[in-house]
């Protein structure tokens, strides 16, 4: 997997900090000398799919640009409760004040990673998972990449990179054919990806030349006629209300793809703690 530039995440550490700390740790500043050293661990508490470390440590070194790490994982490794993903050895102060925002961040990470992860074994290879624009408000590149590390497809990064055209868009536009007519002029090597909540509205699509049907909220059986009445015309997603329960006949049905809002927006957070003993170590950087 190909660590993300630092470039990319550095500014959102930065303020999520400024956001923590503020003015300075009341607590530690209070009770901890200046000079004091610490080592910290991350200890995972639930099996996961490791995302984020990087970023984490980013924020401990943002801290203390001396900090010392050593890796025992890396993003995308399967991790068990129990395994220490890294260790650190710096200012007890640092690590103490960038506790937070670098647990946020991990547990954050690792959790869409993991549900990622989840949804590709259960597609066992006969759909792709995409993701979706669902993510946090200037998170998400980092959710995006978290998605990646477990094995899963980012689809459009923001409404620049491709051409999905919904119900709204439908309406404004008078019709599906004339949407789509207006996109064809305007973006002519674009592929042109149309909604579709019924069959009728399928056939719209289809009829206006679109290069991808979205198959929105239709049982399994539509989304199989919906794959049949494409076939040879245009490919087929399919999204809303895909659980993993549902994603195995949903890949049966012979879709090309699955886009899942769940997994940046519903990830649960992994349990992973940050120990911190009063003793310097020296790991390797």
């Amino acid at each position: 997997m190909t660590p993300l530039d630092p470039a990319a995440y550095r500014d959102i550490v930065r303020r999520a900090l400024t956001e923590d700390v503020g003015s300075g740790d009341l607590t530690t500043e209070a009770i901890v000398d200046p000079g004091t050293r610490a080592a910290g661990a991350f200890l995972v508490k639930a099996d996961c799919v490791l995302a984020g470390l990087d970023v984490a440590i980013e924020a401990l070194r943002q801290l203390d640009r001396h900090l010392a790490v050593t890796r025992q994982r890396q993003d995308s490794d399967r991790c068990v409760s129990g395994d220490v993903v890294a260790e650190v050895a710096g200012s007890a102060r640092a690590l103490l004040a960038g506790e937070r925002t670098a647990l946020n961040f991990l547990q954050r990470l690792s959790g869409i990673a993991t549900m990622s992860r989840q949804f590709v074994d259960a597609a066992a290879g006969r759909i792709v998972v995409l993701d979706t624009r669902k993510t946090t408000p200037t998170l998400r590149v980092l959710e995006k990449y978290a998605v990646a590390v477990g094995g899963a497809t980012n689809h459009r990064v923001g409404l620049f990179d491709a051409i999905l055209i919904k119900e709204n868009h439908i309406r404004l536009a008078g019709g599906v054919r004339a949407a789509v007519a207006l996109a064809r002029t305007r973006h002519r090597r674009t592929p042109i990806e149309v909604e579709a909540q019924s069959l009728a509205e399928v056939d719209d699509a289809l009829d206006a030349g679109a290069d991808i049907v979205l198959a929105d909220n239709l049982s399994v059986d539509l989304i199989a006629e919906t794959v049949r009445r494409a076939r040879g015309r245009a490919r087929v997603e399919v999204s809303g209300g895909v659980t993993l329960e549902r994603l195995p006949a949903i890949a049966a049905t012979g879709a090309d793809f699955v886009s899942v809002g769940a997994l940046t927006h519903s990830a649960p957070a992994i349990d992973i703690s940050f120990e911190i003993e009063p003793r310097s170590v020296r790991p390797s950087a």
